[in-house]
């Protein structure tokens, strides 16, 4: 009984705030299109606008990505000529099964060149960095032997 006489309580309080608001005067400039009855309308035309331009982005922009996931399957598939055998775990071979299901890749082998062409790319930076330390390695491995020859002779 004691919440009953609260929320009478609470009402009231209401009331009284409600009463000292001022209602202010609006002018017709101030008021939106989408607050009239018209504007309702036509704003229930516009959202089905807006929907169907971006249900069309949203088509356009997946049919880019598959355009781009062609181009780089065809990339990662030219000049396939080493062979390499490779032993993997489980996931791995479902990632490769899930390029195949989706008709991405034709077979795992095709999809092992895909992904390793794809983490080549994504990794280029990590690979320049490795190329130019085997680079210098290289170098002073022939400094090496060219000290050793001189030495002997």
């Amino acid at each position: 009984m004691a919440t009953k006489m609260t929320d009478v309580k609470d009402v009231k309080d209401k009331e009284v705030k409600a009463e000292e608001v001022k209602a202010e005067e609006v002018k017709p400039e101030e008021v939106k299109p989408e607050e009239t009855a018209e504007g309702c309308e036509n704003a229930g035309e516009n959202k089905g606008t807006q929907a169907r331009k971006t249900a069309s982005k949203t088509i356009n922009d997946a049919i880019k990505q598959l355009e781009n996931l062609g181009k780089a399957l065809g990339n990662a598939l030219q000049d396939r000529a080493n062979v390499v055998a490779v032993r993997i775990n489980n996931d791995s071979l479902r990632y490769l099964d899930m390029l195949i299901e989706s008709d991405i890749t034709k077979s795992r082998s095709d999809g092992a060149a895909f992904l390793i062409n794809e983490g080549i790319k994504a990794n280029e930076q990590l690979f320049n960095k490795i190329r130019n330390i085997t680079d210098q390695i290289s170098s002073l491995k022939s400094q090496l032997r060219e000290t050793v020859k001189v030495e002997e002779d």
